[in-house]
């Protein structure tokens, strides 16, 4: 009578057992959790206007010093203020996406839900990367749009088709989930708010600044980073290598 029963018990704790938590609802759960943070609507839609803002602002202001540009102003669709503001920002956002559930605690119950702390790391990754996407491809088209429309005004305007639009687009795309990458990379390293993002802010804007291009080891260094890799991909024209020093060091730079 006993193995029966406890073949009986077993087999009816097996039926209500959960089953396996699927990726797509831990990449459902960690939306959830990105929109219930009240930074992140109000920031995605303030630093894309910012953005926005920022190329209109330079572009207006070449306007009124009265230069005649000869080729596409990368500079202007793509201001060095604006989108240093969207790596700070894009950072910081993203360290947040941790250390927030280190903070308030819920990173407990998010354990004890899915074990597997793998899973749930590439599942923020996931959601970042497409959220940030969207952030910087609209910020990226609308800077674009925005400046050639003033441009047009005084015949310097190009189309999106232009050979030189593409690359510095796309870059200027890309560049707020990379960061927001890298800063959910130090939450998962660090798990303390305070530290990741001074850490972040020095990886991503202050570290390029300590290396130069003068020599190769500094130049290679300075190139493998975001901020360094996205100034010179949005540059449309072929830099001096006698007067800047090491400005390609590496393949595709």
């Amino acid at each position: 009578m006993t193995t029966p029963a406890t073949a009986l018990a077993t087999t009816a704790t097996a039926s209500l057992a959960e089953p396996p938590v699927r990726f797509r609802d831990l990449i459902a759960a960690e939306w959830i959790k990105m929109r219930s943070l009240r930074s992140t609507p109000w920031t995605v839609a303030l630093i894309t206007l910012f953005v926005i803002g920022s190329a209109t602002v330079a572009t207006l202001a070449d306007k009124a010093a009265g230069s005649e540009p000869a080729d596409f102003l990368a500079y202007d669709a793509y201001p060095p203020s604006g989108y240093m503001t969207l790596i700070l920002v894009a950072g910081s956002m993203g360290t947040l996406t941790v250390v927030s559930e280190y903070s308030s605690g819920l990173i407990r119950t998010t354990t004890v839900a899915v074990p597997d702390r793998g899973a749930v790391v590439l599942a923020k990754a996931v959601v970042t990367a497409l959220l940030w996407t969207a952030v910087g491809t609209v910020a990226s088209i609308g800077s674009f749009l925005v400046s050639q429309a003033i441009l047009d005004g005084r015949g310097a305007g190009v189309a999106i088709t232009h050979p030189d639009v593409l690359r510095p687009l796309v870059a200027s795309a890309l560049l707020a989930p990379v960061c927001a990458l890298v800063g959910l990379g130090l939450g998962v390293l660090l798990r303390h708010t305070a530290g990741t993002m001074l850490t972040s802010v020095f990886a991503l804007l202050m570290l390029p600044t300590m290396f130069s291009e003068s020599n190769r080891w500094s130049a290679d260094a300075k190139h493998l980073m975001v901020s360094a890799a996205w100034t010179r991909l949005v540059q449309t024209w072929e830099p001096n290598p006698g007067s800047l020093g090491y400005t390609a060091t590496l393949p595709g730079s």
